[in-house]
């Protein structure tokens, strides 16, 4: 009888699962020649059992015990990026936490420096990847404040779909609550969507926070703030993330 085979499973996966980065990130990072596997340079969809001599920037990845899973909430200011580091030295959204946190987390999608609300970190790269992909469906809600009023026809355009310089910007809903302020929730996440659309109406954004991430919300969370999501937070991303993965495969 022969003995049963090793099982298998994709370096940028496994990565992920250590808490390393996404799995994104951690196929980037093996595409950028960073990670070699037994003295190798480690190469797109590779398999491994989980024996083999990792390293990543010449550092070897020893794992000991498995990682602690962090999810954290953080309500990011204006002017701070979402990157994990900036070559200009400007402020980054990681730096409010970092300092508070041994392990390495990473942002869960981004707002852009300018834009202010939840921000989600996380070491789970499997639920990160989850959430993170195009197929997620998971909604994100934001509150505008634009510098001169909204027209009639903002919200049902943005609604049915706006095309600008050839890329299709559709909300999931749109409410006007006041003449120049709005609740707009999405579920695509494109760069800079809500700003560009606010461009092609010749408005531009005097406020723009993100108010809530799928099932997560705090409206007590000051700006700069953070904290733990609660077990029944955490379970209830997981949930729709899952619920999504279902979704998808029918």
């Amino acid at each position: 009888m022969s003995e049963p085979k090793e099982k298998s499973i994709r370096l940028h996966a496994y990565l992920a699962s250590l808490g390393i980065a996404s799995r994104r990130s951690c196929e980037e990072m093996i595409r950028e020649g960073r990670v070699t596997v037994d003295g190798v340079k480690a190469s797109i969809g590779q398999k491994i059992v989980c024996n083999e001599r990792i390293e990543i920037d010449g550092e070897p990845i020893i794992v000991t015990q498995r990682k602690r899973l962090r999810y954290i909430l953080l309500n990011k200011p204006k002017g701070y990026l979402s990157s994990l580091s900036d070559p200009y030295g400007r402020p980054c959204a990681i730096d409010l936490i970092s300092g508070n946190v041994n392990e390495r987390i990473y942002n869960i999608g981004r707002l852009d420096q300018w834009s202010s609300g939840l921000l989600l970190f996380t070491n789970d790269g499997d639920l990160a990847s989850k959430l993170m992909h195009p197929s997620g469906q998971i909604e994100k809600e934001y509150r505008i404040l634009t510098d001169v009023p909204i027209p009639e026809n903002f919200a049902s355009s943005f609604m049915r779909g706006i095309i600008i310089d050839g890329i299709r910007y559709r909300a999931r809903s749109v409410l006007v609550t006041g003449p120049n302020s709005a609740v707009i929730i999405l579920i695509e996440g494109k760069n800079r969507e809500i700003r560009r659309v606010l461009e092609y109406f010749d408005l531009h954004a005097k406020l723009l926070e993100r108010i809530r991430f799928g099932p997560i919300c705090d409206p007590n969370l000051a700006p700069g703030q953070w904290r733990e999501l609660t077990e029944n937070e955490v379970q209830a991303l997981k949930a729709f993330s899952d619920l999504n993965q279902k979704s998808k495969g029918k």
